[in-house]
């Protein structure tokens, strides 16, 4: 929906002009007329700074997701509880889009934040992974297809850098990162006895495939990334080799 082109009726000198307000409001999460998902609550007028602060809204929505891990392996592995973990799942999901939501719309970027939320992500997708090849959901390939990318990416993190990389998250990290967190509590509502579990289970697949191609690709770009950064770091001047 365009907003930005409101006519005012009678032809008066104001049609076409931009609505103060309601327009720069609105522009800010829609581009294009599409809402924005990817980056939501970004503000174009105020650019995004990393505070050095502990105590935020995101943080402590970072440390929910971290919290919902073993919760989700206590009630599949336990309790067999397959419904009550796709709840867990699914509010894990909400979580890590509404944090930066509100890390970037209320200014509580931090620099713990960037560093816990990744973590958090890969956390929860392996350790998920984890319990439902245990659980026999999936396949133990499935994991080493989650598991390789990121092996491959923590050994060039501590053999580059020595600790975090400090590289942005990339759009298909971000879409790669959703697809799985959609994809999983599809799979593990498939396990109960429902008249559409086939049809869900070939969904979440699908779901699931589409995600981890983009893992892989995700990964590729970082790997680059990475050897760029650390090129640049290595030579004289500080610049690009």
């Amino acid at each position: 929906m365009n907003i930005s082109g409101h006519e005012v009726a009678g032809g008066s000198a104001t049609a076409g002009r931009p609505l103060p307000g309601r327009d720069h409001a609105a522009g800010r999460q829609q581009e294009g007329g599409q809402v924005k998902f990817i980056g939501a609550g970004s503000r174009p007028d105020r650019p995004q700074v990393d505070h050095d602060i502990v105590f935020t809204i995101p943080n402590l929505l970072t440390v929910v997701r971290f919290m919902g891990v073993p919760l989700f392996i206590w009630l599949v592995l336990a309790q067999k509880e397959y419904g009550a973990g796709v709840v867990v799942l699914a509010v894990m999901a909400c979580t890590d889009w509404v944090d930066g939501y509100v890390a970037r719309r209320f200014d509580q970027a931090s620099r713990l934040g960037r560093v816990l939320d990744p973590i958090a992500d890969r956390l929860a997708l392996l350790a998920v992974a984890v319990t439902l090849v245990i659980a026999g959901v999936v396949h133990w390939l499935y994991l080493a297809a989650l598991v390789i990318p990121d092996a491959v990416l923590l050994a060039l993190t501590l053999s580059l850098f020595r600790g975090h990389p400090d590289l942005p998250v990339s759009a298909v990290g971000k879409v790669r990162t959703g697809l799985l967190l959609l994809g999983t509590p599809m799979l593990v509502l498939s396990r109960l006895d429902t008249g559409f579990s086939h049809a869900l289970f070939i969904a979440a697949w699908i779901v699931l495939g589409l995600g981890l191609v983009g893992h892989w690709i995700a990964a590729y770009n970082y790997v680059w990334a990475m050897l760029r950064k650390g090129r640049a770091q290595t030579t004289p001047d500080g610049g690009i080799s």
